[in-house]
């Protein structure tokens, strides 16, 4: 155990397992640092100190993927994450994304694509991008929203490969919209599409249908996002769990799903078994034992997440029968609707 000031932070002692995130990079590491978390704005609990020792705490762990975008914190998160590259020696691989230009989250069926990703506008948030990081090329650029009706939008296409041909991006994908996997399957056919980004846990099973499977024939890379959805799969919450008043999380948990959620996760942790000694644990396993999984993408705004969730990287995979089990316990539903 390491102290830095007045935060204590645990070093992972096992290596790190990589993965090929799909055709773009030879290796990443399996577990990706989800940066959301630290550009404050909705995580009134964030804090760049902190955030800085967690990034840091990260990679000596041997975290390589850092996934953020233009609209954590307007850029702030993108900032830090650039911070870390100068202060690290490791090589990172940063993914970032171009939010909506009409701010419509999720993308609503029905509006055109130029109301939302016009090719200037891609452009010029990519640019913005590489200033806020500080770098020459972004990894990986993605679309922080999407709807299948673009996937003819010659114009979409003719921003990424104009990015790629002038090496301001390496790779080009899709933020998938929330529990929506379906949303991006004409996308897919277009052969432009680098990597996805998609919702994928033990209560949302639905990229398994037909997203997954795709992925894996057309080497995409997949990049798993809301591992715990949103703590639900942390068994932290309970029905008298609190959340500060601006918190996101008051609406999610809405009504009685605190109630909901707590009485699914006992069923789970019942059936458990061995194969994990802990919820976030069993989350991670269970996603890294998909073979179209490049990288999950836990958030992690504090030091001591990051040494708990890298801990899941040893290797192991979840047993036949265990995967089996959890497969009756998927939940469809969708926590962001009205």
């Amino acid at each position: 155990m390491l102290c830095v000031g007045k935060f204590f932070y645990v070093l992972n002692i096992l290596i790190m397992q990589t993965r090929p995130l799909g055709n773009i990079i030879p290796s990443v590491s399996e577990i990706g640092y989800g940066a959301w978390g630290i550009g404050g704005a909705m995580w009134k609990e964030s804090d760049d100190a902190e955030s800085m020792i967690a990034l840091h705490t990260a990679v000596d762990n041997g975290v390589t993927f850092f996934d953020t975008a233009l609209a954590y914190g307007d850029g702030h998160s993108e900032q830090l994450i650039g911070r870390l590259r100068k202060e690290v020696t490791a090589p990172i691989v940063i993914a970032t994304k171009v939010p909506p230009k009409n701010q419509k989250w999720p993308a609503p069926h029905g509006i055109p694509f130029h109301e939302a990703f016009p090719k200037d506008y891609i452009i010029g948030c990519t640019e913005r991008s590489l200033r806020h990081l500080d770098v020459e090329q972004i990894d990986v650029q993605q679309l922080h929203v999407w709807s299948d009706d673009w996937a003819d939008a010659d114009e979409i296409w003719s921003a990424a490969e104009r990015l790629k041909r002038d090496g301001k991006i390496k790779a080009f994908g899709i933020s998938v919209n929330d529990h929506q996997p379906e949303s991006v399957v004409r996308a897919a056919s277009t052969g432009m599409i680098d990597s996805f980004q998609v919702i994928y846990n033990i209560f949302d099973q639905s990229p398994e249908t037909e997203l997954l499977p795709l992925c894996i024939e057309r080497g995409i890379a997949v990049i798993v996002r809301v591992p715990f959805d949103e703590g639900g799969l942390t068994g932290s919450i309970t029905p008298d769990t609190t959340f500060p008043a601006s918190d996101w999380r008051n609406h999610y948990f809405r009504g009685d799903r605190k109630r909901e959620v707590f009485e699914r996760v006992e069923k789970i942790k019942a059936v458990m078994g061995t194969e994990a000694v802990s919820m976030p644990e069993l989350a991670l396993r269970f996603i890294l034992s998909h073979p179209a999984v490049s990288t999950v993408i836990p958030g992690m705004r504090k030091p001591a997440h990051v040494a708990l969730n890298t801990a899941a990287s040893d290797g192991r995979l979840l047993s036949a029968a265990l995967r089996a089990e959890l497969k009756l316990h998927a939940w469809p539903r969708n926590f962001y609707g009205a």
